[in-house]
């Protein structure tokens, strides 16, 4: 499935679509503004798994942030969706490593609390990215 993008008018380039999975609403919209403020385009945000899922089952992302604890859902399953599709993907988490699908264990870790540059370069690094999102 090829990826959508949305025409950045403030550079004419492409940015990266990304699916935010974070069951804080105070942390979502933390994450939605700032990556917005970094001109990255929010494709979805859901707090849980199963609507994720639906998401990724008509649309596709170029990056997903993954928040690692959904109360007593597992992230495995958009973890391991989005690994089959060949897409990067970010956890974040206040708990470090421990809760990471050891499926996934190589991947990208945000210790929650993070600065914005710290997203940005980790989002960047992700999608190899040199200056723009």
């Amino acid at each position: 499935m090829a990826s959508e993008r949305a025409d950045d008018p403030r550079e004419g380039a492409p940015q990266a679509r990304i699916l935010v999975v974070e069951d804080e609403p105070l942390i979502a919209m933390m994450l939605a503004d700032m990556l917005e403020d970094l001109g990255f385009v929010i494709a979805a945000s859901f707090a849980h798994v199963a609507p994720a899922l639906e998401f990724l089952a008509q649309s596709d992302v170029d990056i997903a942030l993954l928040d690692v604890n959904l109360g007593d859902e597992k992230i495995d399953p958009i973890a391991d969706l989005l690994a089959a599709r060949g897409r990067p993907f970010i956890f974040t988490t206040g708990y470090g490593r421990a809760g990471i699908p050891p499926a996934h264990a190589n991947r990208p870790v945000l210790q929650k609390p993070f600065q914005i540059s710290h997203l940005e370069a980790t989002l960047r690094a992700q999608l190899n990215l040199r200056g723009r999102p």
